[in-house]
């Protein structure tokens, strides 16, 4: 386990959850301070604490603590997959081609 990037997913997930570090350490009765330090993988939680931290930000723990894997494109792919269904064929289309035109901006 690499503490600086599991402090980048914390962060990451932190961010998704649009927390400021000040709100999260209130949520978790810590210091601003101490999320700072894990977040930078200077420190590491306790567990109990880590899965209070994953629980209020709605984390996956697998994703935390190994990146990405194999189960969680699997909830993405489902995840993308029950959004487009909502959709008529038009708008899939439409989301199809600014899939394309997002991954060509990437190269």
């Amino acid at each position: 386990m690499d503490r600086v990037e599991i402090g980048a997913r914390l962060r990451e997930a932190r961010l998704a959850a649009k927390l400021t570090q000040e709100l999260l350490a209130e949520k978790l009765d810590v210091g601003t301070t101490y999320i700072s330090d894990i977040e930078r993988g200077a420190k590491f939680p306790s567990l109990s604490l880590f899965i209070k931290m994953i629980d209020t930000l709605n984390a996956s723990a697998d994703f935390i603590l190994s990146g990405e894997i194999e189960a969680g494109k699997n909830i993405v792919y489902s995840d993308i997959t029950r959004k487009l269904d909502a959709l008529t064929p038009k708008q899939r289309l439409s989301v199809a081609a600014l899939i394309d035109t997002y991954i060509k901006s990437l190269d």
